[in-house]
């Protein structure tokens, strides 16, 4: 078992040296070797090894020595060598140690003195320590402040030791008439936490007295003072008042530390908003004037705590805040945004919009290579700012509309997602965006943007003009027709074979399956998401225009949502041109499109031909025209537009609903008591005492003080670990916090015997690493012993924790071990249920390597309840909206996620079909960046599925 020890040094355990080889090194006169010896020793010593033999050549040889690296080094060598026998005694020869620390501590050199004192902190064999106390209590007086502040130190963990009170009876007094007269800033934080650890009355004491001069002292003597303040108001809460004006003036203190410290310490002790304000304040001066990006993402998040728990105060903080998005780290941007939002009222609304259009500008003209990912989280807050006020939607939509034609794909979508959502909630814009819409048309080079662009111009053209224009802008952006000549097609018969065999590895690569919206798998192009431009094309022409260099990389869906555009605009213009004459010219200008088209898709001229679905969309679309039924009319002209208005009412309901689950619903106990504030005494209290006890009241009477965990829900994490009938019982109670679980283990000895060294001895399976080393315990015959355990946990992984429980009785001679039952530690701990959008859930799931295929195997026959019953079990969130959801069709897909508390995402994609026989059939998949994530979800779900508990 290796030892402790105060320093970490690296130790190469392939070529261990012999003790032999240390021992004579040791004896030499030669000081580098002794050095080396000396730390070979201490890594032997650290390993396990005991080395006997080397004790006396030590004392012979290294003690006399006058060399401070080797003394430093002999006093690691005494701290880590066992200095008692097997039944605790001090052993005889560690009294020739004694009086070289005596000298030690008399000697002339600074150095030798203040090491030797911060060695004696380690030290707790009393024996050793008391015939050195005056000697100690002397070095509290040295002119040197390093020697002081180490003594002050020792006197500290003399004091705390089991008999150290009566060692040194008159320390805390001493110590507090050295705080009263010492300089040195270190000496005096020191001397300040001995006080505050061993003699607490005494640090308040002097605490109050100089309360005026607190914010002239030293930054770490404040943070003890914090440390106290903190301490006192958890067990005196009576007291808090005159604390709270401490951490008050200590909030100009010029230390960052400090006045970060002060912020927390504030907000942990008081509700009052004028307090809460203030904490927030200097938040909000720490994100403008530190430069270190770690300590601005630890402030956002210490705001975003705030905004939680105290929104009405951040509000006022929005534009402070904002600042935050002058740094370049998109994660800090990121971080700021998804505060800024929650924190929207129709007070600051235009001021945050107008700040958020002045940093899309920004991202123009910067050369920055993270620009166009900052444009799109911009993008993204300026449309949930539009949805939540739609009266800013007109402000800012012409802006976003210039960006259509924008070189990063993902926030010219978000863009054109955004005008979508903007047309249909407000009616008054309409005109002006569809205007605008076909002004800049042209500029766009992406066919997923091309093709929401078109929707929109097929739904919203509904006067003449805009229908016509509308027509004009498509067939201006096709160019002239044909899209090829019979020359170019003999041209590209004759070359086809080589052309074909070089696109088709290149198309062959860059088709990936998709997950739908749905959660069902299509195959996806490379082509339907970049913009490909060929050399022929010339980019913005008139004559050649974008629609026509998308089609002529064969992206056939970009020309069926042109065909079914051309469809809508037809059917519009047949209700609003009186002339026959025109419509008939534009319908069949229409017809020609479309069967150049089809044309272009079967013919040689492209390496692929048209696909079989965009295929049977243009036939359809040509069907219609020809022959046109009012019932066609209507699904074309109306269903479509009421499916899409039905899409945002649903999605409105569910961020309704999230924001009603987030708000905190806590009760009172009826007979808790209240107090009135206004028939309190307000003598002698200060605006914020007042302010502060209000908040109490309230708090008491919202019942937010009383947050205990159900009973039942305690008793399920108690495990048992040994039978009833071994002689030593023990349960454990398991805790799991974010990044570490704390066994809390109840041994009790059931037999009438005492039980000596007994050691819980752990060890741990995955990604769990246990804290400390165990001890060992005397336990009183029919007694019990609470032991506790603590395990770091690095990732979300199903862990084992096994051990046994090991022990000696007098009456056996070998130590008796007990087994322990092992400690499953479950995933789902780590998980917990979180929303993202389509978009994002798409990109992870192309982007992710581990996937985890479940078959499904259950006895559930219900589709929807199959899937509740696996929500349940994964605790995961589902993405799919329940309209999608709703109705029998025998069929079901749908996609899950959840993040973990170390950042992972975990996303599930569910297919099931009932079957002929009322059985459900089909797979989950799991998908996740981690290994160890992808599998324990599986698991978990193959364990659960069957539909039992």
């Amino acid at each position: 078992m290796e030892k402790s020890c105060s320093l970490l040094i690296h130790f190469d355990k392939g070529t261990p040296a012999l003790a032999n080889e240390i021992k004579e090194a040791l004896e030499g006169n030669d000081i580098p070797a002794k050095v080396e010896a000396m730390k070979k020793a201490v890594m032997l010593l650290l390993n396990g090894e005991t080395l006997p033999q080397l004790f006396i050549t030590i004392i012979r040889y290294v003690l006399p020595s006058e060399d401070h690296t080797i003394q430093k080094l002999l006093l690691l060598y005494l701290e880590i060598i066992e200095k008692t026998d097997s039944k605790g005694r001090v052993l005889p020869e560690m009294i020739l140690i004694c009086q070289n620390l005596r000298n030690n501590l008399q000697h002339p050199n600074e150095y030798l003195r203040g090491a030797t004192l911060r060695f004696l902190c380690r030290l707790n064999e009393v024996d050793i320590i008391e015939p050195l106390i005056p000697s100690i209590m002397n070095n509290l007086e040295h002119r040197h402040p390093f020697v002081r502040r180490n003594a002050i130190l020792a006197v500290m963990s003399v004091y705390k030791l089991p008999h150290g009170e009566q060692l040194l009876v008159d320390a805390p007094e001493k110590i507090e008439n050295l705080l009263t007269t010492e300089q040195d800033p270190s000496a005096k934080r020191n001397a300040f936490l001995m006080l505050f650890q061993c003699a607490q009355e005494r640090a308040i004491n002097y605490l109050l007295t100089h309360v005026d001069r607190v914010s002239d002292w030293g930054e770490l003597l404040q943070m003890v003072v914090l440390d106290l303040i903190r301490k006192v108001c958890r067990t005196n809460k009576a007291e808090k008042g005159r604390y709270i004006k401490i951490i008050i003036s200590l909030l100009t203190a010029p230390s960052a530390a400090v006045t970060y410290e002060c912020a927390g310490t504030l907000v942990s002790l008081s509700s009052a908003p004028s307090a809460i304000r203030a904490a927030a304040n200097t938040y909000c001066q720490l994100l403008q004037s530190q430069s270190d990006n770690n300590v601005k993402l630890i402030v956002l998040d210490r705001l975003n705590e705030l905004k939680s728990s105290h929104k009405d105060v951040m509000v006022d903080m929005i534009m402070d805040v904002l600042r935050a998005l002058s740094s370049p780290n998109l994660d800090i941007r990121r971080k700021t945004l998804d505060i800024v939002l929650e924190l929207i009222t129709p007070r600051n609304i235009n001021e945050v919009v107008l700040t958020l259009k002045k940093e899309v500008v920004k991202t123009q003209s910067g050369e920055l290579e993270k620009n166009g990912e900052y444009r799109q989280m911009l993008i993204q807050a300026i449309h949930s700012c539009a949805i939540k006020f739609p009266e800013v939607a007109s402000t800012v939509v012409h802006l976003l509309m210039d960006f259509l034609g924008d070189s990063n794909v993902a926030s010219a979508i978000d863009v054109v997602v955004f005008v979508r959502e903007i047309i249909e909630t407000n009616p008054k814009l309409r005109v002006s965006i569809v205007t605008r819409l076909l002004d800049t048309f042209y500029q766009i080079r992406a066919a997923r943007v091309c093709s929401c662009a078109l929707w929109i111009i097929g739904e919203y053209c509904l006067s003449l003009s805009e229908v016509e224009s509308g027509i004009a802008t498509i067939k201006q952006c096709l160019g002239d027709l044909p899209f090829f000549s019979v020359s170019e097609e003999s041209e590209a018969a004759d070359s086809s074979k080589k052309t074909q065999q070089a696109n088709s590895i290149t198309t062959l690569s860059s088709r990936r399956p998709a997950v739908l919206a749905d959660g069902t798998y299509a195959t996806q192009s490379a082509a339907s998401e970049t913009a490909f431009s060929p050399p022929t094309v010339v980019q913005g022409s008139l004559t050649t225009g974008n629609l026509r260099s998308l089609l002529l990389t064969g992206d056939f869906f970009l020309g069926a949502v042109v065909a079914c555009t051309l469809t809508k605009l037809i059917l519009r213009l047949e209700e609003v041109q009186p002339s026959k004459l025109e419509l008939n010219k534009a319908t069949t200008n229409a017809l020609l499109i479309m069967v150049s088209m089809i044309q272009l898709g079967q013919s040689h001229a492209l390496p692929h031909p048209i696909d079989n679905d965009s295929f049977d969309r243009i036939v359809l679309c040509i069907r219609l025209l020809c022959n046109t039924g009012n019932e066609v009319r209507k699904i074309w002209l109306s269903s479509c537009r009421e499916s899409f208005v039905n899409m945002l009412s649903d999605k409105q309901l569910r961020e309704t609903e999230e924001i009603k689950a987030k708000a905190q619903i806590s009760h009172s106990q009826p007979d808790d008591l209240i107090d009135f504030y206004h028939l309190k005494s307000r003598k002698g209290m200060s605006q914020l005492e007042l302010e502060d006890e209000v908040q109490d009241d309230l708090k008491r009477a919202t019942g937010e003080f009383v947050k205990d965990e159900n009973d039942a829900n305690k008793l399920s994490r108690v495990l048992q670990l040994t039978g009833f009938s071994d002689p030593v019982y023990a349960e454990a109670y398991v805790t799991v916090h974010h990044y570490d679980i704390v066994l809390d283990v109840t041994v009790i000895n059931r037999t009438k015997e005492t039980l000596q060294n007994l050691c819980l001895e752990l060890a741990t399976m995955g990604d769990l690493k246990l804290v400390e080393r165990p001890q060992n315990y005397t336990i009183a015959p029919e007694s019990s012993k609470q032991i506790k355990a603590n395990i770091k946990v690095s990732s979300t992984e199903t862990g084992v924790i096994f051990g046994n429980i090991v022990y000696e009785s007098s009456n056996v001679l070998e130590r008796t071990v007990v087994v322990l039952n092992d400690i499953h530690i479950d995933i789902m701990d780590y998980i917990s249920p979180a929303v993202c959008s389509e978009a994002a859930f798409r990109t992870m799931w192309a982007e992710f390597e581990w996937e985890n295929k479940v078959a499904v195997n259950t006895v559930i026959q219900d589709e929807k309840g199959f899937l509740d019953h696996i929500i349940k079990s994964t605790n995961m969130k589902c993405l799919t909206a329940p309209s999608a959801l709703e109705d029998e069709c025998g069929f079901l897909a749908a996609n899950l996620y959840a993040k973990s508390v170390f950042g992972e995402d975990a996303l599930v994609n569910l297919s099931i079909e009932k079957q002929s026989d009322g059985k459900l059939s089909g797979y989950i998949r799991i998908r996740s960046k981690t290994q160890g994530i992808a599998l324990s979800l599986g698991d978990k779900i193959t364990l659960k599925q069957k539909g039992g508990n």
